[in-house]
């Protein structure tokens, strides 16, 4: 049980440490929109999304930001709980994926504001300027850089979406969960709700 635990938080900070090394790169090095080009299909293409998923901006990014904390730290008790309560090595390294990401988008939100000059298209930003960050706390913008532009066809891209490693170690966390882990995913709400009947 120790094991799960240990592993489970080694694997969310070294995606979290990664995923901040990639970010911070590409922010310092890139201005906005700029690209590094390895082939059709794979590109680094550096944009900010000021939003939540996919850029949509629906509300207050203060509150989104708040969100995305007290939505780790609901993932970060119920990580907890999965280990205590001893479930399978992939289920809890799935969940350890989805929080891995959720707390690196956070990181952005929160700090990203304060530490970097603004990025534009014809200026790189830099780490902690002298004059101060680009906005306040809890407003900063995700770095996005992955594109995977697979096909055009007649104006369609496929897939056009930009993401960065969080956003990906999200998603391949919840896809495997609905995939091979229905079943565990039920058990550690039905096991909850039992022990709250008791």
């Amino acid at each position: 049980m120790k094991n799960k635990g240990v592993w489970a938080t080694i694997i969310v900070l070294f995606l979290l440490l990664l995923d901040q090394v990639i970010k911070i790169w590409v922010k310092t090095h890139l201005a906005l929109f700029e690209d590094i080009v390895f082939t059709d299909w794979f590109i680094i293409r550096f944009v900010e999304n000021p939003g939540i998923a996919m850029g949509i901006e629906i509300m207050n990014k203060v509150f989104v930001t708040i969100f995305r904390i007290v939505a780790s730290g609901v993932v970060i008790y119920y990580l907890a709980q999965l280990v205590k309560r001893n479930f399978s090595w992939g289920y809890i390294i799935c969940v350890a994926l989805v929080l891995a990401g959720a707390m690196g988008n956070c990181i952005d939100c929160v700090f990203y504001g304060v530490i970097f000059s603004e990025s534009t298209p014809t200026q790189v930003a830099t780490l902690f300027p002298p004059e101060g960050g680009y906005t306040s706390w809890f407003n900063g913008k995700v770095v996005d850089m992955f594109y995977f532009p697979f096909f055009e066809w007649r104006g369609f891209v496929f897939f056009r979406y930009i993401f960065n490693l969080a956003d990906a170690a999200i998603s391949v966390g919840i896809v495997a969960i609905l995939i091979f882990y229905r079943d565990s995913l039920a058990k550690s709400f039905e096991k909850k709700i039992t022990d709250a009947e008791k």
